[in-house]
């Protein structure tokens, strides 16, 4: 994922998550914001509770990396919420999940 397709701002993460619906799927949380850029931003949070920061930055590589995997629509932005059931999860299993979590939200192209 390329650093321009990151949502860093706290105050953009607490507009998406506070002016969109959730959608939950198995271990994730998924907010959709639909806009009118020609990009799209994808933001990962983990929380404390999951682990030390080791367990947290490997879990955020790894959704960064199935993310990198597809071709996006242009017009989105998503925070990805990790739920505490993912600790369980094997890297193959968290990619499907994912992966089919954003296919029912129709963002690939």
């Amino acid at each position: 994922m390329k650093k321009k397709n990151i949502v860093k701002n706290n105050r953009d993460f607490q507009r998406i998550i506070h002016n969109n619906k959730p959608y939950k799927y198995k271990d994730y949380i998924i907010y959709i914001e639909r806009v009118e850029q020609l990009e799209y931003h994808f933001g990962i949070s983990v929380s404390k509770k999951l682990g030390n920061a080791v367990v947290r930055n490997k879990l955020k590589r790894q959704i960064r990396s199935i993310i990198q995997e597809k071709d996006y629509q242009k017009n989105f932005n998503c925070i990805i919420i990790l739920g505490k059931g993912i600790l369980t999860r094997n890297y193959g299993e968290m990619r499907s999940n994912l992966l089919e979590a954003l296919k029912n939200l129709n963002v690939y192209r």
